[in-house]
């Protein structure tokens, strides 16, 4: 049998098939078909990584890569066919090496944002992270997710934070990309005061790109290298109401141009809420409190005249929001903005922020750029109406992003997945108004669910060009077969 197969590569205490493991992999908070896996395996090093994709590939056995726990929220982690293997990499959740000097961390893969934030907070430095992720969720996940991260000054490139990866490709071939590829082993590397902090190479090429945003159908990342951040050493948190979203936006591009915020996002009242309350009854009782927009952005100083700097700071963005007629503060509608800094400064409290409201959310996001932001919020408006969602319900974040030259504009759409009618509007809601979104320009760099299809049905070549690249490092396809155009 397979399982005793599997039994001899990651040892017996480590494959699982038990009705629960298999019933709580067959779905997730999403709108996935239930599909059970064969079994669950968790290895404990790159060596059991790569012989179970040599065993996989030898069977012709779907293999599906998880490294977050519950809950899974996008469907990516629900197998598509049967017979698949869970690839549980949880139990890969070391923390190699902090380098406060280079501002990097090298992690394996099941690392949770709940362990590395204290860890990192041990030798002076941050994450530069989702809007609260769940405590559960895999750093290294997050970011081959290619979730955006809110501190967007920091983010040079649509990679970063990631840098160098260790993959084993769906071949069974061990890959490093960045300067950990050599040349020398990581041990004489690091001893040559090297920190594996570039992620581009070996030679000209950035094989990490071709991992990022795969959604688990190319190989399995082992560990990587994170960039990080220093811990201010003084911090001056502001946040803006206002009923429109322009006035707010033409702020967000004079402070990313002068570069003089650390985190800096967008939050309509409804996801504010969200975050803030601890049920329903207290999300509407916020909710009613607060103006239909939100920014929030934060002055930061650090090692070296932390005062002086974050004096410069604040007097060039008081000129700048004077000009536009709106006036920073340090609390709106009694949320003062320490408590959001502070909020933001951790992993999502249990229940999950998005799962308070209603016990359910279907995300819907893409990039565009901040000034065409409001027109796809008409687009989204339009579409609700149309399906008789309410809008009021609708949760909005926008995010600048590589130093605001774009932005990820998401819209949250709580339901309550025990009343199936609900469920079902907000299932149709998300393909009408995904489709409507499309048409009005919006860019898909992240497709999940019934919006794949057809993202890809709209560039041919695109979708022939990467089933090529599918072809040399997964040939068999087994890396989570189904997914994206395979």
């Amino acid at each position: 049998m397979a399982e005793k197969e599997l039994e001899k590569i990651v040892g017996s205490k480590n494959v699982r098939v038990s009705e629960k493991v298999l019933e709580d992999y067959s779905k997730d908070v999403s709108f996935a078909p239930r599909v059970r896996p064969r079994c669950e395996v968790r290895p404990k090093s790159t060596a059991e990584v790569q012989a179970l994709v040599k065993w996989a590939n030898e069977t012709k056995t779907p293999l599906v890569p998880v490294s977050s726990g519950a809950p899974h929220l996008r469907g990516d982690t629900v197998p598509s066919t049967g017979g698949a293997v869970i690839v549980d990499m949880s139990a890969m959740n070391k923390i190699v090496r902090l380098d406060r000097r280079n501002r990097v961390a090298m992690i394996e893969a099941g690392v949770t944002f709940g362990e590395f934030i204290p860890a990192l907070e041990e030798v002076g430095l941050r994450p530069n992270m989702p809007l609260l992720p769940r405590a559960s969720k895999s750093v290294i996940g997050s970011m081959l997710d290619r979730e955006p991260v809110v501190m967007p000054q920091y983010q040079w490139d649509a990679i970063d934070p990631l840098t160098c990866i260790e993959v084993i490709f769906g071949t069974g071939d061990m890959f490093r990309t960045g300067s950990a590829a050599g040349p020398g082993t990581l041990e004489e590397q690091w001893n040559a005061k090297q920190a594996q902090v570039n992620p581009m190479g070996p030679g000209q090429t950035d094989f990490a790109r071709v991992v990022q945003g795969s959604q688990g159908t190319m190989g399995i990342v082992t560990w990587a290298t994170v960039r990080c951040e220093a811990i201010p050493k003084l911090q001056k948190p502001y946040l803006i109401g206002s009923p429109r979203l322009e006035k707010l936006s033409d702020l967000v591009y004079r402070l990313m141009w002068l570069r003089i915020s650390d985190e800096c996002l967008l939050l309509n009242g409804s996801n504010l809420a969200a975050i803030l309350a601890k049920d329903a009854a207290e999300y509407n009782s916020v909710r009613q409190s607060l103006p239909q927009w939100l920014l929030f952005f934060c002055l930061s100083g650090y090692e070296y005249f932390p005062e002086d700097r974050v004096a410069f700071q604040a007097k060039e963005m008081t000129e700048s929001a004077q000009k536009l007629g709106i006036e920073p503060t340090s609390a709106v509608a009694g949320i003062s903005a320490y408590e959001i800094l502070r909020t933001l400064a951790k992993p999502s409290a249990e229940p999950y922020w998005k799962l308070r409201y209603k016990g359910a959310s279907q995300d819907l996001f893409f990039l565009t750029t901040l000034d065409r932001a409001p027109k796809f919020i008409d687009v989204m408006y339009g579409a609700a109406e149309q399906a008789g969602y309410p809008s009021s319900d609708i949760g909005m974040y926008i995010q600048p992003m590589v130093q605001g030259t774009s932005c990820h504009v998401e819209f949250d759409l709580p339901y309550d997945p025990a009343n199936k009618k609900e469920a079902a509007m907000v299932a149709e809601l998300y393909t009408q108004a995904g489709e409507a979104l499309m048409n009005a320009g919006a860019f898909f760099n992240r497709p999940y669910g019934a919006l794949t299809d057809m993202i890809y049905r709209r560039d041919g070549e695109t979708t022939s060009a990467l089933k090529k690249v599918k072809g040399i490092f997964d040939p068999n396809n087994i890396m989570n077969p189904g997914r994206l155009c395979f």
